[in-house]
Formats: C-alpha cells, sequence, structure tokens
C-alpha cells in the first residue's frame, strides 16, 4: 500500500488486499481494529464506483466486514447496512458466476437476512424501509420469505398502532396472509403464521367493524388450535386467543354458545398456565373478562363475583412497572362497577374510579388505551350519578365521553358508539352538552366513512350504526328545543346524505382551474377517474323482494288497482299526511311568510318521512258550494331535493349552460329474464320526439342500440334525457339499483361515476327511480339523486310502479306544458316543476290518482 499511492492504478487493490489480510486477523481473534480495517474496504468501494467491472466485487467485500463485526460486537447498524449493501449487489451478480455462488449463500445473504429477522421490531420510517429491503432479498420460493413477511407485518402493525393509519394494518394483513399461503398444512410453522394473521385481523375488526375480520380471525385461531393439541407447548396461548376473539364477537352479537365456549377455553388454558406461569395473570384476566361478559347476559351473581376474585388476582401477579398493567386495572374496574350497580356498595365504585384513574396515570397521553380509561371512568361516573344524582358526577362522565370520542388512536367505530351513548346520556340526563354530542358522533361518522374506498362498502359501515338512524332528526330536534333554528338546519344537514357528500369530493368542479392552468386542470380530472374508477368496485348481492314501509303499503298497492276500484284507503291516508304533517306547514306559508300561491317550495323529508308522498297530502273535502278543497300541489309547485347542499349545488351550476341537446333512450324489450315488454315503449319516444323542439338537437336511442354503454353515453353527450324503461329499485344493495337496458343493467353505481357537468334535465320514466334505501333512510339512495350528483340539475322520477301505457298520459302533457307554443325553442329546465304540476292536474280524469302521484320533481 505504501508502494501504490492514492494516484497508483493499483491503489484500490492494496487497500483490499491489506483490509482482507486484516479481517483474517480479527476473524482469528489476533487483531481487534476492525473499525481501521472496515474504513478500507470503505476507501477501496470509493475507488470503485458504479458501472465499474469490480463494483460488485468490492460490494461484497465491505459486506463480509460489516457481517463479521456485527457477529461479534453485535452493532445493528452493521447488519442494516449489509442489507442495503446486498440489495445493491444481487442484481449485479449473474447466476453460475462465482461471485453470485459466494454472495448468496448461506454465510452471505442468507446471514444478513436471518439477523436482520433477529432484530427488534422498529415501526420507524428506517425499520420498516429495512424490512422491505430484506423482503426484496427473499424472492418467491427463498426459504425465509415468510419470516421476512412476518417481520414487515410486525414492522408495519406497530406503527398503526402508533399512528393510526390504517393502509399500515391493510398492509400488514396482506404479507400475514402470503406467509400463510407459503406454509401450507404441514408445515412446522403454519400455526404461528395462522396466530398471528388472526390477531392482526382482530385488530382492524376493532379499527373498523368489518364483521367478516372478527368471523375470519375467529376461523384462523380455531385452525391455529387443532394445530396445537394437548401437549403442544403453545396451547395455552391459542386457548387464550380464540377465547378472546369469541368474547369480542359475544359482546357484538350476543349469541350465548360463543360465551360458553370462550369461558371453557380460558378455564382450560389457566390449567395450562399454573402458579408461577410467567403469564397466568393474562389468562386470569382473560377469564374474568368472559364470566363478566357472561354475566352482563345472564345476570348470574357467581360469575360476576367470580370474575372479581380473578381480576384482583390477575392483578396481584402484575407487576408495578408492567406495561400491560392498565388492562388488568380496567377489568377489575369494569366488574366493580357492574357489582355497584347490583349491590350499591358505595366502596365498589369508589375503587373502580380509582383504578381508573391509576390506569390513566400509568399511560402516555397517545396511548391507545387511554380510550378505554376514559371509557370505564365515564361509566363510573356515571353510575354512580344513577344511584346518587350528584351533579359533579354527571358533568365529569362528560368530560370523559369528550375525552374517549376524541382520542385520536382509538379506531372510528368505538368512538362513534361512544358519541352515540353521549347523545343518549344527554338526552335522559340533560346535562348540557347535547349539541356537542351529536355534532361529535356525525364527525366521526363522517370520517369513519371516508376511510372506505367504495360507495358499497361506505354504505355498508354506515348501515353497522342502524341504531343510530333517527340521529339526525333527534339533533335537529334537540336544536329546536334550544331555540337555535340555523343549528337544527345545520345538523340536520350534516347528518344526512352523507354518502353524497363524500362521494362528491371526488367531482370537484375544475371549471375555474381549466381557465387558469389548463394542463394541471387536465390531470387532475385523468387522476380523478383513476381514483373513481378504483372506488366504483359494485359487489353483486342476490336481490329479495322490498319490504314496503307500513304506512305507504296502501299507496303502492293501489298503483296496481283497477281503475273502477275504489281508492279509499289511499284516500285516508293522504288525508292523514295532509293533517298531521302538511297542514301546519301549510299554515306557516300562508300566514306567517305570507307566501303567494303557486309560489315554489322545496321538500327535504328525512328519516321515515322520506318514504312518503308529502305532495300528494290532500285534505278531500268539499266546501259548501260544492268546490274542493285546495291540496297542496293546488296551493304550490312542490320539488324535493335529498339534500339542501344538492340543491345549493344545482343553483350554483345553472349559472353556466351549454348548448341545449335532448335525447330520449327507450327500451321495451329487456332481455330474457330481464322484465316484462313495455308496449307503450316505442310510441313514449314518438311522442317525446314530437313534442320537443327540432331546435334542440334531438335523437332517439332504442331497440338494440339501448345499450349499458350506449345509454352511458348519450347521458355524457346531451343535456336533456328522456329514459323510459324498466327501473329497479334494489333495496339490499341500493347502488345496484339499475335502469334494464337491452345487454346489461345501467347501475346507479355507473351513473354516479360519470361527472357531467353541462347536463341539465332528465324525465325517468321507469319505475321506483325515486324512492330510498330503507336500511339508511336520510341516504336517499336512489336513481334519481345518482343523475342528479353526475350533474343533472333538474329531475322528474317515480316513487313506485308506473304503468307505461297510462304514464304516458303525463308525459305528454308534462312536454306540452314544458315546450309551450308560445315559447319557440326555449329549454329552461327551471320550468320542470311547473310543467309537472300542471300535468298531473291536465290528466285528472285520464289517469288513477295513484299513477298520477307517482312522478315527482328534483332539483332547480
Amino acid at each position: 500500500l505504501d508502494r501504490c499511492p492514492v494516484s497508483h492504478p493499483d491503489h484500490a487493490a492494496a487497500l483490499t488486499n491489506l483490509a482482507w489480510a486484516r479481517l483474517k486477523g480479527y476473524a482469528q481473534n489476533d487483531l481487534q481494529d476492525i473499525d481501521a480495517t472496515t474504513s478500507l474496504f470503505r476507501e477501496a468501494l470509493a475507488l470503485r464506483p458504479q458501472h465499474h467491472p469490480d463494483h460488485p466485487l468490492y460490494l461484497y467485500n465491505l459486506t463480509e466486514a460489516l457481517n463479521w463485526r456485527y457477529d461479534k460486537e453485535s452493532t445493528a447498524a452493521d447488519i442494516r447496512e449489509a442489507a442495503q449493501l446486498y440489495h445493491e449487489l444481487l442484481p449485479l451478480c449473474p447466476e453460475g458466476t462465482y461471485l453470485r455462488s459466494i454472495a448468496a449463500g448461506e454465510n452471505g445473504v442468507d446471514y444478513v437476512i436471518g439477523e436482520c429477522n433477529n432484530l427488534p421490531i422498529d415501526a420507524s420510517e428506517e425499520g420498516i424501509c429495512l424490512r422491505r429491503v430484506v423482503l426484496e432479498l427473499c424472492p418467491q420460493g427463498h426459504q425465509l420469505r415468510p419470516r421476512a413477511l412476518d417481520k414487515l407485518a410486525w414492522a408495519l402493525r406497530s406503527r398503526f398502532t402508533q399512528c393510526g393509519n390504517v393502509d399500515d394494518l391493510d398492509e400488514s394483513i396482506r404479507f400475514r396472509r402470503e406467509a400463510v399461503s407459503l406454509c401450507p398444512e404441514g408445515h412446522t410453522d403454519r400455526d404461528y403464521y395462522l396466530n398471528n394473521l388472526a390477531c392482526s385481523l382482530e385488530l382492524r375488526f376493532d379499527h373498523q367493524g368489518k364483521p367478516n375480520d372478527l368471523d375470519e380471525a375467529i376461523s384462523l385461531h380455531k385452525e391455529a388450535l387443532r394445530l396445537r393439541p394437548v401437549g403442544h407447548e403453545y396451547r395455552d396461548t391459542s386457548l387464550d386467543n380464540l377465547g378472546r376473539a369469541l368474547i369480542t364477537r359475544f359482546n357484538k352479537r350476543e349469541d350465548i354458545d360463543d360465551i360458553t365456549r370462550a369461558v371453557s377455553l380460558h378455564r382450560e388454558a389457566l390449567t395450562l398456565r399454573p402458579p408461577g406461569h410467567p403469564h397466568r395473570d393474562t389468562t386470569l384476566n382473560n377469564l374474568a373478562l368472559a364470566l363478566k361478559s357472561r354475566y352482563n347476559e345472564l345476570d348470574v351473581s357467581e360469575d360476576l363475583n367470580e370474575a372479581i376474585d380473578l381480576c384482583h388476582e390477575s392483578l396481584r401477579l402484575k407487576r408495578l412497572d408492567h406495561p400491560e398493567r392498565h388492562v388488568n386495572l380496567l377489568s377489575l374496574s369494569s366488574a366493580l362497577c357492574s357489582r355497584f350497580m347490583h349491590t350499591r356498595k358505595n366502596e365498589d365504585i369508589e375503587e373502580a374510579i380509582t383504578l381508573c384513574q391509576g390506569s390513566l396515570a400509568a399511560l402516555p397521553s397517545l396511548h391507545p388505551s387511554r380510550y378505554f380509561s376514559y371509557k370505564w371512568l365515564k361509566n363510573a361516573y356515571l353510575f354512580r350519578y344513577q344511584i346518587q344524582h350528584n351533579p359533579a358526577d354527571l358533568s365529569l362522565a362528560v368530560d370523559n365521553f369528550r375525552l374517549a370520542s376524541r382520542h385520536p388512536t382509538q379506531g372510528f367505530p368505538e368512538r362513534i358508539v361512544q358519541a352515540y351513548h353521549w347523545t343518549i346520556a344527554e338526552e335522559q340526563h340533560g346535562h348540557g352538552s347535547a349539541l356537542e354530542a351529536y355534532s361529535t358522533f356525525f364527525e366521526l361518522l363522517d370520517a369513519h366513512l371516508a376511510t372506505r374506498s367504495s360507495a358499497t362498502s361506505r354504505r355498508e359501515a354506515a348501515a353497522a350504526f342502524h341504531y343510530a338512524r333517527s340521529l339526525p332528526a333527534d339533533a335537529a330536534s334537540c336544536a329546536i328545543f334550544c331555540d337555535n333554528l340555523r343549528h337544527a338546519v345545520e345538523l340536520l344537514e350534516r347528518g344526512r346524505g352523507q354518502q353524497w357528500s363524500l362521494a362528491s369530493r371526488l367531482k370537484t368542479p375544475v371549471e375555474d382551474l381549466e381557465s387558469a392552468n389548463p394542463k394541471l386542470a387536465h390531470n387532475y380530472l385523468e387522476l380523478s377517474k383513476l381514483v373513481s374508477n378504483a372506488a366504483q368496485d359494485s359487489t353483486t348481492i342476490t336481490d329479495r323482494a322490498a319490504a314496503d314501509r307500513a304506512a305507504t303499503k296502501a299507496i303502492r298497492h293501489a298503483s296496481r288497482m283497477d281503475p273502477a276500484e275504489s281508492r279509499t284507503d289511499l284516500i285516508v291516508l293522504l288525508r292523514t299526511v295532509w293533517d298531521e304533517i302538511m297542514l301546519p306547514i301549510v299554515n306557516v306559508l300562508e300566514n306567517v311568510l305570507k307566501l303567494k300561491h303557486r309560489s315554489r317550495i322545496w321538500l327535504c323529508p328525512t328519516a321515515a318521512f322520506t318514504s312518503i308522498p308529502l305532495h300528494a297530502a290532500n285534505p278531500f273535502l268539499t266546501r259548501a258550494d260544492r268546490s274542493k278543497e285546495p291540496c297542496l300541489e293546488d296551493l304550490y309547485i312542490c320539488s324535493y331535493t335529498p339534500t339542501l347542499s344538492a340543491l345549493i349545488r344545482s343553483r350554483q351550476v345553472m349559472k353556466k349552460r351549454a348548448t341545449p341537446s335532448f335525447v330520449a333512450i327507450g327500451q321495451g324489450q329487456p332481455g330474457a329474464g330481464k322484465g316484462k315488454a313495455l308496449s307503450a315503449v316505442d310510441s313514449e319516444l314518438e311522442l317525446v320526439h314530437e313534442l320537443v323542439p327540432a331546435t334542440a338537437n334531438r335523437t332517439t336511442i332504442s331497440g338494440d342500440a339501448a345499450t349499458r354503454a350506449g345509454a352511458l353515453e348519450a347521458l355524457e353527450e346531451n343535456t336533456w334525457v328522456h329514459l323510459a324503461c324498466h327501473g329497479k329499485q334494489d333495496p339490499a344493495q341500493p347502488y345496484d339499483s339499475h335502469f334494464v337496458m337491452r345487454d346489461e343493467h345501467l347501475t346507479l353505481l355507473d351513473i354516479m361515476d360519470k361527472h357531467i357537468p353541462h347536463a341539465e334535465f332528465a324525465f325517468l320514466s321507469a319505475c321506483h327511480t325515486a324512492v330510498g334505501d330503507e336500511q339508511t333512510p336520510d341516504e336517499v339512495i336512489h336513481l334519481a339523486a345518482g343523475l342528479q350528483f353526475s350533474g343533472f340539475k333538474s329531475v322528474v322520477g317515480t316513487l313506485w310502479e308506473v304503468d307505461d301505457a297510462v304514464a304516458k298520459h303525463v308525459v305528454e302533457a308534462f312536454y306540452t306544458y314544458m315546450f309551450h307554443p308560445k315559447e319557440v325553442g326555449v329549454m329552461d329546465p327551471t320550468k320542470a316543476a311547473w310543467a309537472l304540476n300542471c300535468a298531473t292536474h291536465a290528466v285528472k280524469t285520464t289517469v288513477p290518482l295513484e299513477q298520477r302521484m307517482v312522478f315527482i320533481h328534483i332539483g332547480v
């Protein structure tokens, strides 16, 4: 080296020779200066940069030094760097070469992989990056790949528990699934990977509340337990894990078989963890939870007393500095609260409160388990208030409701439940924070639904909180009671139409952006399409008949009646709608607001009112002079709007108009199994063509041309649309509601996927196009709302079945009024509500009542 200075061509080789000689001495414990040796290898590598033919060899030399230093000194940084170097080296070593044979052997990269797998889990970005590198060093078929997958999954799961990003947990589960798939039946480690996947699915269930995750976790725990028979060293772990998962499912579904099995499993696990076993305290606590859950269902006091004894024993075994001690504190606190409500012994509730406070003192501010401390402390204060009626306890309970529902590291489903219970407690006890509780609930639900990538999954997530479906109306009622009408409207709007609100975030108007930066606007629109396409993953669900609401069954039955039959039941119902719902409103409109007759009004019904034909309210009374008492549609021009936001958006966009074009789409001969033939469709299309002004650039699509693709293209290319075909509202999966075309269905999801800002008016001459979803009525998910969402500002839809031959009379009258001879060529979508009102009046003598009132107007 002394004879080969820096400028000498053999300087790098001389450095390497000296470094290898020193490394040999270090390996034989003759030399100790490994740091200087490693520096020589680094200096040599710097002289052989990328693309130099000797670069791979010099990379390998440095890894050898790092591996030896790690082997003797266990410096984690060395093995991490070695992994990064191998990640660069292996692609540079072709198969069959000598360098490949030594680098890819058990003393090369396999050694590095194995030692990296033994490093502690590091959830930092650097730690996760290392795990990804190690996984890439284990291609498909590599014997260490399952372990590398498992370690990366652990790191991602740890980061999820620290930061709460569900993407980390989802990715962790994907890696765990692959690890299980690489360990088929008979593999020695299959039980280990099954157990880990099950635990991750449980964690995602806790965070997102997907029932399938919990059911799959239980199935996986059962398989793991089968692979760990009596005598297996980890049988106790599987017994405990399966029992815990069954407790969770029992608390959600109350299947007594689940809790009976859980108690049995935990008792067996306890026999495998006798006194002195390091995990006996965990099993004691789990058995206590199972017994308390069974007590909550069956009210057997022996279960509760045994649970408290087990909690005390478990707590005694837990070290004061144990990081999971708070779990035992909360379990005992929960059991004592239950016994207090049964025995009214003050010492129980006092101890319960002290235990919760102790758990909070032991946890850092963002620890996920603080949520459970707040939850049980809230319960303790609320229980004591219910018995002792001290207002201070109610205030403390509300404080902890607030802290639990807003704790950022707990999953949304649990926090939503706490906010809901907060609203219930407020309604029962009247602390004064009810409006805050309602607002918190809506805020959390909105955030929870935003984590779902598709409209279908968002609806499923919302339906999981079916017990809270009355909350928008309850919140508004509360605000009205507080004499805060503005807040009432805001709460009602915030709690309704959340599906449309979330979906609209992918439909941001870009007109202003187009004028400022056309290229950026184009890129944004393309990206939005990709995101939207990925989101619309409609799931096929078996059709089932809709169970109509009791208050409207007679109305819908009337649509199938013979014209000569009496409409007595229908008249009684519509008279009730007038007397109980609309008359008080009309009195305010006339006498307080002084609204002129024949003015337009918009109805924005909530909850059960969404399924009632409010526009058809009628007193059916005759005056002394034999004239009829006016009904609602005699007095005012009625329109509906799913939400106030939808109406506001339509009005704003209407300021800019495109050149009108009109398309009539009809399908009277659907394919086999898609419904009966509609004989009047073709004549209806001809009629519409005659009545629409020639200046409207009219086109007609029917027969074989009326396909799903053809209809979608026509919707995008025209500003006015008339649809005459079968319509189907799917009550089980409303996003699968559809218009029947010749080939495939044109679904609500198809329509939502389109962004048609220039669209103006649509007439839906089809059945069930404006009837909502019974599970989530406040979401107003139907075909007419979907067209409004995609861009149509004014829509005529139907509430139930339409007779196509009878409907043609309404269609003819509507377009006659819509395009008045005195206003040649004028196409104004804001006239649609007035034209429909006039049309239904004009056909009174030819069209039965239930077929006139089936048509409603939505929008501007």
